[in-house]
């Protein structure tokens, strides 16, 4: 099972995570995923570097496979998806994967497109998905629908086009992405809280098929630290329902944020000072034959985090 990093732009300068993943990798971690925000989660946070001209950059000064998520059909054209997915691909083979998803208002309603609700979303991106795996497989699409391309098609491709994953967090959307994606991309705090989400998908056709878990945490080195961190930085982000979905600014989820408890932390954020404790749960990942975690320390302790984890955590993972 591959132990990643997370690299999180609602929360960092590009700058500052382009030099985590390169600490990542020199720490021990097999991989890196990018966000890719519009807005952040939090007026605290302060940040949403272009997550494409950060990924160029980054696989360049280092070796190990990164992936990265987006929502195509509002801010993004699925068309302009395929297309920079395929530039990474054939510039890093074999080292870009790409999950995309139904959106969140805060990061696609900036265009002034209607925002519809969930069930009309996931059509958006089943059209969106058939045109970017067209694309990538070098086909000239014309399409017409919730989305409109017309006659295009991708000149500079990969030998091997990227995988593109599904990214789900409930069991419905997960057996929706089973139907036409590569690989599962889903979120939980605890194997047992992604295990129905990984267990849909392969029900409904997914069997063999890839599974990805990001995996939020936060570590320092005490207690009171690590959730001091996950209440600062994390409390906006882990409302539930469809909160998360449908406000638009970062100033309403702060509104929200600041009603979230250190109980109610618990239920979305791994919350201990153990490196230990922390290597004890992503092992448990491995009995739901999970594939890959891209673990999230929620924490603005990154160079910390990595550095402890590096010594304490990946090698009791690797052992």
């Amino acid at each position: 099972m591959l132990i990643g990093y997370h690299a999180s732009h609602e929360q960092f300068a590009p700058s500052l995570l382009m030099a985590c993943a390169q600490a990542a990798e020199e720490a021990g971690f097999g991989s890196v995923k990018s966000s890719d925000h519009f807005h952040p989660w939090s007026e605290r946070q302060g940040e949403s570097g272009f997550a494409w001209s950060w990924l160029g950059a980054s696989m360049a000064v280092t070796s190990v496979p990164f992936g990265s998520i987006c929502a195509p059909g509002y801010r993004y054209h699925p068309a302009i998806i395929a297309q920079g997915a395929a530039t990474l691909a054939e510039m890093f083979p074999d080292r870009f994967w790409l999950a995309i998803g139904s959106g969140q208002a805060i990061n696609e309603a900036m265009t002034g497109l209607p925002w519809p609700e969930k069930t009309e979303r996931n059509e958006r991106l089943r059209e969106c998905a058939a045109v970017i795996k067209q694309l990538l497989a070098g086909e000239t699409v014309t399409h017409r629908g919730r989305i409109t391309v017309v006659e295009a098609k991708l000149y500079s491709r990969p030998k091997t086009p990227p995988r593109i994953f599904g990214a789900a967090v409930t069991e419905e959307t997960a057996r929706f992405v089973a139907q036409w994606a590569d690989g599962l991309l889903t979120t939980g705090s605890e194997p047992e809280a992604s295990r129905k989400a990984i267990e849909a998908f392969r029900d409904a056709g997914g069997e063999g098929k890839p599974v990805y878990v990001q995996h939020a945490l936060s570590w320092a080195p005490t207690e009171d630290e690590a959730m001091e961190q996950a209440l600062d930085q994390w409390s906006s982000a882990v409302a539930g329902g469809e909160v998360n979905w449908d406000l638009r600014r970062p100033k309403d989820f702060d509104t929200v944020g600041a009603l979230i408890s250190a109980d109610r932390i618990h239920q979305s954020v791994a919350v201990s000072a153990e490196p230990g404790w922390h290597a004890e749960l992503l092992a448990g990942y491995r009995e739901l034959g999970v594939d890959a975690v891209y673990v999230h320390n929620v924490g603005t302790n990154q160079r910390q985090f990595i550095e402890a984890f590096g010594a304490k955590v990946l090698p009791q993972l690797a052992g």
